[in-house]
């Protein structure tokens, strides 16, 4: 019996660590490009609803009180084009710590713009980016293919997972 589960374990352990970081990147990219897509009627048009959103209904909840966006119809274009580039960069794994930190810093203020969805979304959100921010893109990549090629010119490279 231990036999088996010994064996199951070293067929799970030999998945290649690139799978799972291909699938990490895809599962944050999803929900932050599809919530881009609500926010835009057009080539950086704010939708109404975006504009409504940010400027009557979004609360920044901290320390116990609730204050309104500073200059709504800036953050909402800025929130707008991060939620559009940002799953792009990681789909491609083109910069992938650098758009995990941000998709992670946007993720905090959504926390304190919706205090309620951290165990269902945020906290999933959190954990998804501090692994790519930790591991990196994988070998399924555009960073590794950079780094191969940096390493092939005698630059500095880093080491896919």
């Amino acid at each position: 019996m231990f036999e088996r589960l010994h064996r199951v374990e070293a067929m799970l352990a030999a998945i290649p660590a690139s799978l799972p970081l291909l699938a990490l990147r895809l599962a944050l990219a999803v929900p932050f490009f599809r919530s881009g897509l609500t926010k835009w009627d057009g080539f950086l048009q704010l939708s109404s609803g975006a504009k409504y959103l940010f400027q009557q209904e979004f609360k920044l909840h901290i320390l116990g009180g609730q204050f309104a966006y500073p200059l709504p119809l800036v953050s909402a274009s800025l929130a707008g084009i991060a939620e559009i580039v940002l799953p792009i960069l990681l789909v491609l794994g083109l910069g992938t710590r650098f758009a995990a930190v941000a998709i992670l810093a946007m993720t905090a203020v959504i926390q304190l713009t919706i205090p309620g969805g951290w165990a269902n979304f945020h906290l999933p959100w959190a954990a998804m980016a501090l692994a790519l921010i930790v591991y990196g893109g994988g070998r399924l990549s555009l960073d590794a293919l950079l780094a191969k090629r940096s390493a092939g010119s005698g630059g500095p490279a880093t080491r896919p997972v």
